[in-house]
């Protein structure tokens, strides 16, 4: 068979582990060809193609980013856009085609289907939201990489006597702010889950204060809600293809109101793109590895439509139009993670 990869959205750790199993069990086991196109549906759009041989995969296992790059195109959003997409694989004369990205990556995936294309996907988002699976790979280094820099600022908080509030991703779901909040030991995490109490961060910060801990570490996701109006803090008015406004800015808004509440020094971090960057865990490297073989045999199975998952230790798949139906939210057992472990204030 002849089929095309592409990687859509933000980059993530994990990307090119998969592209690197799909490509060798492809090839190995099927004697597949593979056409990978360049920078996500903007390279579908333009045609813009590189093969996939085991030589040009050979050695990315471990790299982060994607060799393939990506966009955030919304070939919907293009008039005709659908239809110049169809055409260039069948001008490609592609048997199947590969999508690995999130939500919005998906969405057009099943638009392509739905036009008649044989495609399935691969769950990929840092903020590990996509519904349907227990998880996406690039979730773990995230993490990872927002522990050890909360690990870090205790020591420098301790030291000067501050607070320091550490945003981390998470537009809708508050899953790395949760999990690298908890394994870090914030002493506050908010999350786009459930609104700010600000007084309630306060009392818990004073809490610490008064016995005998003069620092504290609070965790934010990028997409909480701002206290007073609901809203998330955003860079500008600008949004993408997706209609996705662009988030930041409210460890900051948060720092300033805490200190003027509380009196406390106190200062904000914010992580950034240093979540997604650099190589994955090896937990990461092996669930892409998983996913990648997975896709590449449902389409040898011809279950098209379909979204390779992760349910609880076992890879399965589901309809792709049900991934994408809604976003994986942190639901009450998780939020009540929080609540244990918070001093009662």
């Amino acid at each position: 068979m002849r089929v095309g990869i592409l990687t859509g959205g933000g980059d993530c750790p994990g990307l090119n582990a998969v592209i690197h199993a799909v490509v060798k069990k492809g090839i190995q086991h099927y004697g597949d060809e593979f056409v990978g196109f360049v920078e996500g549906w903007r390279g579908v759009l333009d045609n813009n193609t590189v093969a996939l041989t085991l030589e040009k995969v050979d050695g990315i296992l471990d790299q982060g980013g994607t060799i393939l790059r990506t966009s955030r195109t919304n070939v919907r959003k293009i008039e005709g856009g659908i239809e110049k997409c169809v055409e260039t694989l069948k001008a490609n004369k592609l048997d199947a085609l590969i999508a690995i990205g999130g939500d919005d990556t998906q969405s057009v995936t099943n638009a392509l289907i739905q036009a008649g294309v044989p495609g399935v996907g691969v769950p990929k988002t840092i903020d590990n939201d996509l519904n349907g699976t227990d998880a996406c790979f690039g979730f773990d280094t995230a993490v990872s990489i927002a522990t050890e820099a909360i690990d870090r600022l205790h020591t420098t908080a301790e030291a000067h006597n501050r607070v320091i509030v550490c945003e981390v991703m998470g537009r809708d779901a508050g899953w790395i702010a949760l999990t690298a909040g908890v394994a870090g030991g914030a002493h506050a995490v908010l999350v786009p889950e459930k609104q700010i109490d600000l007084d309630h961060v306060c009392k818990l910060l004073k809490y610490n204060h008064d016995h005998g801990k003069k620092y504290g570490i609070v965790v934010v996701a990028e997409g909480a809600k701002l206290p007073d109006s609901g809203a998330q803090a955003t860079h500008g008015t600008k949004v993408d293809s997706f209609g996705h406004a662009r988030l930041s800015g409210i460890g900051s808004i948060l720092a300033d109101e805490i200190e003027k509440r509380t009196g406390y020094e106190t200062r904000s971090v914010n992580l950034g793109h240093t979540q997604r960057g650099g190589t994955p865990t090896a937990y990461d490297r092996m669930l892409s590895t998983r996913y990648g073989l997975a896709a590449i045999d449902l389409v040898h199975q011809g279950k098209f439509g379909r979204l390779v998952v992760l349910r609880g230790t076992k890879i399965e798949d589901i309809p792709l139009a049900d991934a994408i139906a809604k976003n994986r939210t942190l639901d009450e057992s998780f939020l009540s993670i929080l609540d244990g472990l918070e001093p009662k204030v």
